[in-house]
């Protein structure tokens, strides 16, 4: 089970600047296959996949490879993807879930065997489909497209706009255990920290637990708000040991400096403790 705090856009042609991205501290590189490169460098780009995978992946990064959603270059994408060694594949402008198993078909044939999917909800239509979406196998994430969104509302991307569909996301996320990157704000704002660190312990709090970021100063705070504190996990791990203790005694429910703890209490905690 994949667990991104943060994931950072690099455009797939630049390998400078994907080398970069991997030493930001983030958990995983979009390696951009799609709108961060031309359409004329996008074979050149296919054929120096392998050897940005192999960077970011020397920095202890994952790769995420985001294809292209026109068939033609969505295919080529996967099996440049595939032979580079790319630890998932980003599939933008998801809206149904068949396009989505056609996807995946492709990567087992190409593969041997599957690998993560991470399906890019960017429209009204995907988002109201996103529990189906989420029912697909192979799909570790759902992830919130900010600005295209907000486009094929015919409105501002605002936290107000959403704010909704981020919920949806975490929603349909939760159900499956998938990751959830759908913060209610436009990624492009990268210089307003403290309103970008505010609105993610927002979405934190009813379910999102990454995002998707495209600069390094968005990645330290998503690392923080989507990671596990000091002091969070230290209480974490009190809560677990109260509870096991608690079950070697045949107990079911524990007082905690005076919090009941349960069964649900404790899952929560030892969730949080498999996260990091």
């Amino acid at each position: 089970m994949l667990r991104w705090r943060s994931m950072l856009f690099a455009p797939a042609d630049n390998a400078g600047r994907c080398a970069k991205a991997a030493r930001a501290g983030v958990d995983a590189v979009i390696l951009d296959l799609e709108d961060a490169v031309a359409p004329g460098a996008k074979p050149t780009a296919r054929a120096a996949l392998a050897g940005v995978v192999a960077d970011v992946r020397a920095q202890g990064v994952a790769a995420t490879v985001r294809i292209n959603g026109a068939w033609m270059m969505a295919v080529e994408d996967l099996r440049a993807a595939v032979s580079a060694g790319a630890d998932a594949i980003m599939v933008p402008k998801v809206e149904c879930p068949h396009d989505l198993c056609v996807i995946a078909a492709m990567v087992a044939e190409l593969r041997g065997a599957a690998l993560p999917l991470i399906a890019l909800i960017e429209s009204p239509l995907g988002v109201a489909r996103a529990q189906a979406i989420a029912d697909v196998p192979c799909v570790a994430g759902l992830a919130l497209g900010t600005e295209d969104f907000s486009l094929a509302m015919g409105v501002e991307p605002s936290p107000a706009v959403l704010d909704l569909p981020a919920r949806q996301l975490a929603l349909a996320a939760a159900g499956r255990g998938l990751m959830a990157l759908a913060l209610p704000f436009s990624i492009a704002r990268f210089r307003e920290e403290e309103a970008y660190r505010a609105i993610a312990g927002e979405a934190a709090a009813y379910g999102v637990n990454g995002a998707i970021c495209i600069h390094p100063k968005q990645v330290a705070v998503a690392n923080e708000v989507f990671g596990l504190s000091p002091a969070a996990r230290e209480e974490a791990e009190r809560i677990w040991a109260a509870w096991e203790e608690a079950r070697a005694q045949g107990l079911s429910v524990v007082s905690l400096d005076g919090r009941m703890i349960d069964l649900p209490v404790a899952e929560r905690a030892r969730k949080a403790l498999a996260r990091q």
